[in-house]
């Protein structure tokens, strides 16, 4: 059974940072794509970064690009999201995710395993 956890979410003011973390167990991450969706409240889940099995392919989203940056550490079977300047359309509940595509992926349906999600809130 493959568990994503992920932590690291809370209520920031505009302009904060968050380092969103997601340990993974079951099995190694080492093979596999891992990405960050978030969902708003109405909204449905949006990509948000993907990187590689070896850390070298990392894609955002346009409206992320040069703010947050997604990293992973196999060793420790985590990958993180760091995230800066954040603003208050930023606010959602922040998913981590695990895909067999080991290149990395945007596409959601390429995800097998997820995570049940962190809080992440950001008043102006």
């Amino acid at each position: 059974q493959v568990q994503l956890v992920e932590s690291g979410g809370g209520l920031v003011q505009a302009g904060a940072s968050l380092r969103l973390s997601c340990a993974v167990s079951g099995r190694t991450v080492g093979t596999y794509g891992m990405g960050w969706f978030r969902q708003a409240p109405g909204k449905e889940r949006e990509f948000v970064a993907t990187v590689s099995w070896n850390g070298y392919i990392r894609t955002y989203a346009d409206s992320v690009k040069g703010r947050f940056i997604i990293s992973r550490d196999n060793a420790k079977n985590t990958v993180y999201l760091q995230m800066n300047n954040l603003k208050p359309e930023d606010t959602a509940v922040y998913y981590c995710a695990a895909s067999p595509v080991a290149t990395a992926t945007s596409q959601k349906p390429e995800y097998q395993y997820w995570g049940q999600g962190t809080q992440v809130t950001v008043s102006s």
